[in-house]
């Protein structure tokens, strides 16, 4: 199967940098996929669960805030804020951090303040799923 090169960056690391033979990621209209010699686009990445394949057969799986992918000439460069793998995803900070943005949406706030509360409630969620979905409870 042919490849491209893909590079997945969170703010505080570099998480994936190699050959691949398949991305699925979240967008706005759901997930997307790309493949070798995808035509060249530039789109928004969603909150969710981003899957890879490598040349060797393996998929991989990380839980990803937004952020914006890049595709030209067989390179994909995905730039998010948070980039986990479900192992790595501390479960009681997420129910924590889910607790915390459930408390602020009942409270009275600005539309910034709401957007912030909603965008940490969706964050939390993702990672919570993400865990129990491939690490268990």
């Amino acid at each position: 199967m042919s490849t491209f090169n893909l590079k997945i960056m969170a703010c505080d690391r570099v998480f994936y940098d190699g050959e691949c033979e398949m991305l699925v990621f979240p967008s706005a209209d759901g997930k997307m996929g790309i493949m070798a010699n995808h035509e060249s686009m530039t789109t928004a990445v969603e909150i969710g669960e981003l899957k890879y394949k490598t040349p060797d057969g393996k998929e991989h799986i990380a839980i990803t805030s937004d952020g914006i992918l890049k595709c030209d000439h067989n390179q994909v460069d995905v730039f998010v804020y948070s980039c986990e793998r479900p192992e790595e995803i501390d479960a009681f900070r997420a129910k924590e951090a889910k607790e915390r943005a459930m408390e602020q949406l009942s409270q009275k706030q600005s539309i910034m303040e709401y957007h912030i509360s909603t965008a940490s409630l969706a964050r939390a969620m993702a990672r919570l799923s993400g865990r129990d979905k491939y690490v268990g409870g």
